[in-house]
């Protein structure tokens, strides 16, 4: 490599829409493997940060639910759209960051392409099950909701690829998103909520800037409170769908249904051996007259 990671960094910058305000004023370095020389200085969030960013994910997935899927997968294909126009510069940007052959790096974000493409046709294919019931007039179907903000953590091998593996789906399926990147190679990381936007995203579906560093103490807070609204959640889901068949994750109660089916199925096997047990019909011609032909038996 004839010029420095911080020189190639500097050239595609500009594509990529990194300025020099936002890679070199703040307090988060971020260092490349291959010469280990710095590449941009990011500005970490704090707790107060982080809180706004809780809340802004939780207005916004309010908002974002009531979505239909396949717009929502809209979305998703102009995300697909963007990476691919700008799949070199972020792949150079990978490889500057994990060091990483550029080749590895150009996979890695023809890998989000790939999700974003299988996304879009998941965003169709959001099935719910219709099973009968033995109640009469009654049957159980399945439907799938929203979760709520999903919270997404990247490792250093891996930058962008398990990002979009955990984006691409939870956005098709109505959540928003919170993401903490690793620190060692988070300059990759306002591009991608950026190119989002640029497809038609807002702030409020990736929740403002992602987690960078935060006091532990706080993201236990965050995990306890997060842990106990899922399950509040889950009591709510379960009391609401309990008298239709339904437990806390929203699936039919399927010994209900296998009885039925079995029943059903032993209604058609005595109904079969009723009908071949009775006699088969006689023919008896009736009696004629003299000197004419008695009719023959069809059959």
């Amino acid at each position: 490599m004839s010029k420095r990671p911080a020189e190639i960094l500097a050239t595609i910058a500009e594509p990529l829409g990194l300025s020099s305000v936002m890679r070199d004023t703040g307090d988060l370095l971020v260092t490349s493997p291959i010469d280990g020389g710095q590449l941009a200085a990011l500005r970490s969030t704090g707790v107060p940060e982080l809180d706004g960013s809780v809340t802004r994910a939780e207005t916004a997935w309010h908002r974002w639910r009531s979505v239909p899927a396949p717009r929502r997968g809209e979305l998703v294909r102009l995300l697909g759209e963007v990476l691919r126009r700008n799949k070199t510069a972020l792949g150079t940007l990978v490889s500057l960051e994990t060091g990483k052959i550029l080749q590895e790096g150009l996979g890695e974000v023809q890998e989000m392409i790939d999700i974003c493409d299988f996304a879009v046709g998941l965003s169709r294919q959001l099935y719910g099950l219709t099973i009968a019931s033995e109640r009469p007039g009654h049957r159980m179907q399945e439907t799938w909701h929203p979760l709520g903000p999903v919270a997404i953590m990247t490792a250093f091998n891996f930058p962008v690829a398990v990002w979009s593996w955990n984006a691409a789906i939870a956005l098709v399926c109505g959540d928003t998103l919170l993401w903490k990147p690793s620190e060692k190679d988070a300059a990759h990381r306002p591009r991608l909520p950026a190119s989002a936007r640029r497809g038609g995203g807002t702030d409020g579906r990736f929740a403002g800037r992602p987690v960078q560093r935060a006091d532990r103490r706080a993201g236990a807070r965050r995990g306890a409170r997060r842990r106990c609204a899922r399950s509040a959640r889950q009591r709510h889901r379960q009391h609401a769908h309990g008298a239709r068949g339904g437990t806390a994750r929203r699936r039919p109660v399927r010994p209900h249904a296998a009885r039925a089916r079995r029943q059903q199925r032993d209604d058609r096997r005595a109904l079969r051996r009723s009908r071949s047990c009775r006699p088969a019909p006689s023919c008896s011609p009736p009696s004629a007259p003299p000197g004419s032909v008695a009719p023959a038996c069809a059959g």
